[in-house]
């Protein structure tokens, strides 16, 4: 099971290689972290923007989930739109309910 509530039918070859690199990490924080977000927004990413989530992707999960929690801080290269994008995507501004 990923946690994928998307189906990739729709996406061409390479989206449908980074919706499946985004739920399949490593951990499964970071799954969800990376999933969640390209279930919402990989059908209307750029080829600009596609190109910064795929880095992005490459980064070791420890260092990206350190930078998303604010635990180290992000480094220039990587502090790109979609990553700001990435980052407010999992922002809550409210309690959850369970």
């Amino acid at each position: 099971m990923t946690g994928t509530t998307r189906t990739s039918a729709d996406l061409d070859p390479r989206r449908r290689r980074t919706l499946y690199r985004s739920w399949h990490r490593g951990i499964r924080e970071m799954d969800l972290i990376m999933g969640r977000f390209a279930d919402a927004e990989i059908g209307t990413l750029t080829e600009e923007e596609l190109d910064d989530f795929e880095l992005l992707i490459e980064v070791p999960d420890r260092d990206l989930f350190r930078w998303i929690t604010d635990e180290a801080e992000t480094p220039s290269n990587y502090d790109t739109p979609v990553y700001r994008r990435l980052k407010a995507f999992h922002q809550h501004g409210a309690p959850v309910d369970l």
